[in-house]
């Protein structure tokens, strides 16, 4: 029997999005699938789009309290052998676990595999928008929770996501990652669509080089206490 696969999708107000997202998971070529969403105290209609998958999905529901703390909740109620993220208004590529299971089943001793990711434009956004938006044309290297496939046990060794950042969640726990000498794999595959929309604009580019910053600066200061403990 296939191992099973948990998928975790942290979502607030994503009613616009969140189908699209689902659906990129449930049409994963033969996989066995535990979906979790995490509705993180949304007030538009992203209940009743869980709803519709019916059986497919398992929603839990929770007051607003942040990216990191829905994917922990989400975790914490996984029963998958395997881990892993999408965002509500991204997308997976179909063959994303069969790309990434094969590379496991391949190499035995990983504990992560990582695979690259590149940006679109959602076709809503209108013209004065798209001109602002900065959008790679090439798919680029993903060292994100979102493009990874991870083994559970391997994923409590990390640790669960730290909730005290605006931005940067993804930062601080990949950097734990290397700390905790998981053998990771980076494919050269394209696993992961991220979407550009007026929502996810708006994060400004001064909060996100403050909380890097700060945690990067936390980073090296668990190295230099590890350094003086040997």
């Amino acid at each position: 029997m296939k191992p099973l696969v948990s998928v975790v999708i942290p979502v607030f107000n994503g009613e616009k999005y969140l189908g699209e997202a689902i659906d990129s998971v449930l049409c994963q070529d033969d996989a066995r699938l535990d979906v979790v969403v995490v509705d993180d105290g949304s007030t538009d209609g992203t209940s009743e789009i869980i709803r519709g998958f019916g059986p497919a999905v398992r929603c839990l529901h929770q007051k607003n309290a942040g990216t990191g703390a829905a994917r922990n909740r989400g975790v914490e109620a996984a029963r998958g052998d395997f881990l892993s993220f999408l965002d509500a208004d991204d997308l997976w590529l179909k063959n994303k676990l069969t790309v990434q299971m094969k590379t496991f089943m391949e190499n035995p001793g990983l504990e992560a595999v990582f695979g690259h990711v590149k940006q679109f434009v959602s076709p809503d956004v209108d013209g004065e928008t798209q001109k602002r938006l900065f959008c790679p044309s090439e798919p680029i290297p993903g060292r994100l929770p979102t493009t990874m496939l991870i083994k559970r046990e391997s994923f409590f060794r990390v640790g669960l996501f730290e909730t005290n950042w605006r931005v940067g969640q993804d930062v601080s726990w990949i950097l734990r990652v290397r700390e905790r000498g998981i053998s990771t794999m980076m494919l050269p595959d394209l696993v992961y669509m991220r979407r550009l929309h007026e929502a996810n604009k708006g994060i400004t580019h001064r909060q996100f080089i403050n909380d890097r910053v700060k945690i990067i600066k936390a980073h090296l200061d668990r190295k230099r206490k590890k350094s003086c403990e040997m």
